[in-house]
């Protein structure tokens, strides 16, 4: 049994949380990348596949899409539809916490690489102050001849939507379709 001065010093000894060991190498950047906030966009769409499939199997924080929304100037509920996302599901997410899906965090990382494209775009043509993003959000609600009258928003809920809106993009870029 220990003797009084002992016990004493015990007690007094500040108690501290365990200490976790901080991550090194490819996991420590690859939670950087988790807890990265959505810009710069352009990054995301210069991003190579390998560093995209690691971020979308891992997960992205549900945040993002708030963040996103915001950036985009746009509310979250917009965002979530236009994605396909469950809106109760993202704001259970953002409420504990938790990181996306693959999927979602796939169908988010497709509209942060189409930002990205944009401001792509811009930054060829030098014109400083350009917002891409609400940019991006105004042009996605407008019903566009290419696509039978349709939005390029309602083709976001798959991967191959937003695909076919950046190809989209690109053509506009090289004067193809107007």
């Amino acid at each position: 049994m220990p003797t009084r001065p002992q016990a004493a010093k015990r007690a007094h000894k500040p108690v501290h949380a365990p200490v976790r060991k901080k991550a090194t190498g490819k996991v420590a950047a690859l939670h950087a990348k988790r807890n990265a906030k959505p810009g710069p966009f352009i990054a995301w769409y210069q991003m190579n596949f390998a560093d995209k499939i690691d971020i979308i199997r891992a997960g992205i924080p549900a945040r993002l899409v708030g963040e996103l929304s915001s950036v985009m100037n746009i509310s979250k509920e917009a965002l979530i539809d236009s994605l396909g996302l469950s809106r109760a599901t993202i704001n259970r997410k953002v409420l504990r916490e938790q990181p996306l899906s693959p999927e979602e965090s796939e169908r988010v990382m497709g509209m942060q690489a189409l930002i990205g494209q944009v401001q792509a775009m811009v930054d060829e043509e030098s014109a400083p102050g350009f917002n891409a993003a609400q940019w991006l959000a105004s042009w996605l609600s407008s019903p566009l001849p290419a696509l039978g009258g349709a939005t390029p928003a309602s083709f976001l809920d798959t991967v191959e939507g937003q695909k076919y809106i950046g190809n989209l993009l690109d053509m506009t870029r090289s004067g193809t379709y107007a």
